[in-house]
């Protein structure tokens, strides 16, 4: 196990559905929000690190953060630089579409201008619900295929993972919910999100601890000093951690800051 000092932690990685928000309430706690003031209070920064794209990244009241790692960090910012911006290659981009259409799914492509899709599904519709958003569907949507595309999200079931990135060397799946997927760059994932960012700023990564609950918060937790999964987390996320706190649900973020003297 990998415990870093409190005194040593500079900056924190946040996941945002199942980590700060829980996923039944689906709005920050008040004692969330307190513990985000605390941290920046200390002089701590703080990071989102989400397969949200930018638009529905959420304001909190009472803080702002420093950095923000979106589309699985495909696309990574400050809100006055770009650090990283690592888009699908595009023909990658239509041969994802081709093999969706093969198991009779619609995606929908997230750029930085627009998302738009092909069609609606159940599944896709429930997953943009989870983040209040709605889907779009795109009327030039050829033409956002040849946009840069950060991330491509799809209804699907874990056994149609590799059939969706099947000849797309350029792309693979990353998920976090049992009924859909990101397909994100196959060089990216938020682990790489943290190392540009830490760079950004100067930071080792024994400086930094993250807090995540689904698979596609693994590599960010093992990128960082001190990996905290969540207790609601998935249990491959769990034994991918250094150390598990309590829920969303139980305000697991906040007394782990309070217990480690982080606020």
């Amino acid at each position: 196990m990998n415990l870093q000092n409190e005194k040593d932690i500079k900056i924190a990685f946040f996941d945002i559905d199942g980590t700060l928000i829980d996923m039944n309430r689906k709005n920050i706690s008040n004692q969330m929000l307190d513990c985000l003031i605390r941290l920046k209070e200390n002089d701590i920064i703080l990071c989102i690190a989400t397969g949200r794209p930018p638009a529905s990244v959420p304001h909190f009241p009472g803080i702002e953060f420093d950095a923000f790692l979106t589309f699985n960090a495909s696309y990574c910012f400050t809100k006055d630089n770009i650090i990283l911006s690592n888009p699908i290659p595009s023909s990658d981009v239509q041969q994802i579409i081709t093999n969706a259409k093969t198991i009779g799914r619609p995606v929908a492509l997230a750029g930085t201008r627009q998302i738009g899709a092909n069609g609606i599904d159940d599944d896709l519709a429930e997953y943009f619900a989870i983040s209040k958003q709605t889907i779009d569907i795109a009327d030039d949507f050829e033409a956002l295929a040849q946009d840069e595309i950060y991330q491509i999200m799809v209804g699907c079931r874990a056994a149609d993972h590799d059939l969706l990135v099947k000849n797309a060397p350029g792309a693979k799946v990353t998920a976090w919910w049992d009924r859909a997927a990101d397909i994100i760059p196959s060089n990216g994932g938020k682990g790489m999100g943290v190392e540009k960012i830490l760079s950004y700023y100067g930071l080792t990564r024994d400086q930094a601890i993250a807090f995540g609950d689904g698979s596609n918060d693994i590599e960010m937790l093992e990128a960082v000093g001190t990996g905290v999964a969540m207790g609601n987390a998935t249990e491959n996320v769990k034994q991918a951690a250094d150390v598990v706190c309590g829920s969303a649900a139980e305000e697991g973020i906040y007394h782990y800051c309070l217990d480690h003297h982080l606020i």
